[in-house]
């Protein structure tokens, strides 16, 4: 089944690496296979990265999007996880299913899980 995305215009979002901007208009896009996709809203920059959460967010981030599982990413991400139980012991468990996510080359769903422990992208922290 094809993922179906519905792009605003103007919209930028990541494809395998590649950066897209849909045109001036609404758009829709079929992917057919298999694809590491990224929107625009998900996306955070190395700039804005303040927090525990987000630090290991954007390691998780950069591992999904370059498509990697070990090496160098990994390492970073292995340590901002660490990072991120020392900052939010309370967030202990979902740390520990983030690993396990990773660990098992489910990027994905570790992005999704640590995107949950972090304030909205784009929000001021007050």
């Amino acid at each position: 089944m094809p993922l179906k995305l519905s792009l605003k215009p103007g919209e930028t979002f990541v494809v395998n690496g590649a950066v897209v901007r849909n045109g001036d208009r609404r758009g829709v896009l079929l992917l057919e296979t298999q694809a590491r996709i990224l929107r625009e809203k998900d996306i955070l920059a190395p700039s804005a990265v303040s927090t525990p959460a987000e630090r290991a967010y954007f390691a998780v981030m950069q591992m999904y999007l370059l498509g990697e599982v070990d090496g160098p990413l990994y390492t970073q991400t292995a340590e901002a996880l660490a990072g991120l139980i020392a900052g939010m012991p309370d967030a202990r468990d979902d740390v520990l299913q983030i690993s396990a996510d990773v660990v098992a080359g489910d990027l994905y769903k570790a992005l999704s899980r640590c995107r949950k422990l972090m304030p909205p992208l784009g929000s001021e922290a007050a």
